[in-house]
């Protein structure tokens, strides 16, 4: 993949957290600047996630820990566990705003 190609799945990934979070009515602020997103929750808790372009992943740090996804079969996973990413997210999310955090 190159980096143009990586941004724009990028980009899509995050435009798909974005929308999600608006469709589950969670009271979470999202923030963008830069190759960053800021997920911020009524408890002031965040959740960071940020593009790696020299290693064309995704990162992502919540108060459970950091997180490294490669994109994959048409898939963002992490590199550890192999769990999907916005599988991830919404657990993350939901952990953090104490509510169920889910989207279609």
């Amino acid at each position: 993949m190159n980096d143009t190609e990586f941004h724009k799945l990028v980009d899509h990934a995050l435009m798909i957290i974005e929308e999600g979070i608006d469709e589950s009515g969670a009271d979470i602020e999202s923030e963008t600047t830069g190759n960053v997103l800021t997920l911020e929750f009524e408890n002031r808790s965040q959740i960071v996630i940020n593009r790696q372009e020299p290693l064309h992943e995704l990162w992502l740090a919540s108060k459970s820990g950091g997180y490294h996804f490669k994109y994959n079969n048409g898939e963002w996973r992490c590199t550890r566990s192999g769990e999907e990413f916005f599988a991830l997210v919404k657990r993350e999310c939901s952990v953090h705003a104490g509510e169920a955090v889910d989207w279609s």
